[in-house]
C-alpha cells in the first residue's frame, strides 16, 4: 500500500517569533492540527484525495484565525471578496471562484465548479449565481467580521495602499502581537497514490478594482498532477503569477527529474526571489513525500502521514 500524507498551509510570511502572544500561538497550532487530522482521517479510511483536501480547507476556511473564509479580510468598500481553486491530480479536473461574497466555503464552491459544470473558473457574479443554482445560502456579512481583520483595513482605508494579510507593512500592524496572516491550503496523498490541492483565500487587506491573486489561477497557486505532484501556495500573489510557481514545480520534476524536495526549494529558494516575490508553498508527490519550503520568516504549516509523522509548526 502507498504512503499517504497530508500537508497543510495557513499563510506565509512576517511571523517572527515573540511577535505572537504565547496564547494565540497555541490556538494556531491547535486549529492547524484539527484540519490537518481532519484531512488525515479521510485518507485513514480509503477516502480519496480531492476528499481530504477540501475538508482540511474548509476546518481552515472555519476558523477566524486565517484569510479564508470566516476570517477573510476587508477589501477597500469594506466588504469580503474570496477566491478559492481545487484540483484533481489524476484527472486533471480542477475548479476554482474568485471575487465571491457571503459564501462560508469557497472551496467546496470551487468544486461544485469542478465536478457540476462545464467550466473551470467561474467569478464575480456568474460565480454567485452557479452558487445560487446549487442552493448555497449566503451568509451575512456579520459572519465573516472580526475586530482585527477590520482594524487592519481600518489603518489603510482611504489610502492608496493596500496589504499583502502575511506582510506588516504599516507600522500599527507590525505593533500587534496577535497579528494574523494568510492564504489557506491543503495538498494530500491518498492509499490509491492519487494526489490533489485545494487552495483558498480572502485576498488583501484594502484590495480595489476586483483584484484577483494567485489562489483561483490553476497553475500560479494551485496545481495537482500524478505524473509529478500537487501544490498550493501562499505568498505575494502577483508574482506567483508572474512565476507561474505551482505549475513550475511540476515542470521540473517532468521536465528535469527532480524531486519534489527539490523542485520546490528550487522555485522557492531562487526562482522567486529572483523576481523579487516571497512566500512559501506545500507539495505532495504520489509516494507521499512532502516538501513545505518558505523564503519567509515563518509559514502556518503541518503535515503527517501513515508512517506515524506528525508536525505542526510555525517558525523556521
Amino acid at each position: 500500500m502507498n504512503t499517504f500524507s497530508i500537508a497543510i498551509h495557513g499563510g506565509a510570511g512576517t511571523l517572527v517569533k515573540g511577535m505572537m502572544t504565547p496564547e494565540k500561538e497555541v490556538a494556531y497550532k491547535e486549529a492547524l492540527q484539527i484540519a490537518l487530522d481532519s484531512g488525515y482521517s479521510i485518507l485513514e479510511k480509503g477516502g480519496n484525495a480531492v476528499d481530504a483536501v477540501e475538508v482540511a480547507v474548509k476546518v481552515l476556511e472555519d476558523s477566524p484565525l486565517f484569510n479564508a473564509g470566516k476570517g477573510a479580510v476587508f477589501t477597500a468598500t469594506e466588504t469580503h471578496e474570496m477566491d478559492a481553486s481545487i484540483m484533481d491530480g489524476k484527472t486533471l479536473e480542477a475548479g476554482a471562484v474568485s471575487l465571491i461574497t457571503g459564501i462560508k466555503n469557497p472551496v467546496s464552491l470551487a468544486r461544485d465548479v469542478m465536478e457540476k459544470s462545464e467550466h473551470v473558473f467561474l467569478a464575480g457574479e456568474g460565480a454567485m449565481q452557479f452558487a445560487k443554482t446549487n442552493n448555497y445560502t449566503l451568509e451575512n456579512p456579520d459572519y465573516f467580521y472580526d475586530e482585527l481583520r477590520h482594524q487592519q483595513w481600518l489603518d489603510i482605508k482611504d489610502t492608496d495602499n493596500f496589504q499583502l494579510d502575511h506582510a506588516a507593512t504599516s507600522t500599527k500592524l507590525s505593533n500587534q502581537k496577535d497579528s494574523k496572516f494568510g492564504t489557506v491550503g491543503a495538498v494530500a496523498c491518498d492509499k490509491n497514490g492519487n494526489i490533489a490541492a485545494a487552495t483558498s483565500t480572502g485576498g488583501m487587506t484594502n484590495k480595489r478594482y476586483g483584484r484577483v491573486g494567485d489562489s483561483p489561477m490553476i497553475g500560479a497557486g494551485n496545481y495537482a498532477n500524478n505524473k509529478t505532484c500537487a501544490i498550493s501556495c501562499t505568498g505575494s500573489g502577483e508574482f506567483f503569477i508572474r512565476g507561474v510557481v505551482a505549475y513550475d514545480v511540476s515542470c521540473l520534476m517532468e521536465y528535469k527529474g527532480l524531486s519534489v524536495e527539490e523542485a520546490a526549494i528550487e522555485v522557492i529558494q531562487k526562482r522567486i526571489l529572483e523576481i523579487g516575490g516571497d512566500g512559501g508553498l506545500i507539495a505532495v508527490d504520489t509516494q507521499g513525500n512532502i516538501a513545505m519550503p518558505f523564503n519567509t520568516e515563518g509559514m502556518y504549516r503541518g503535515s503527517k502521514n501513515s508512517k506515524g509523522f506528525n508536525e505542526v509548526s510555525i517558525y523556521k
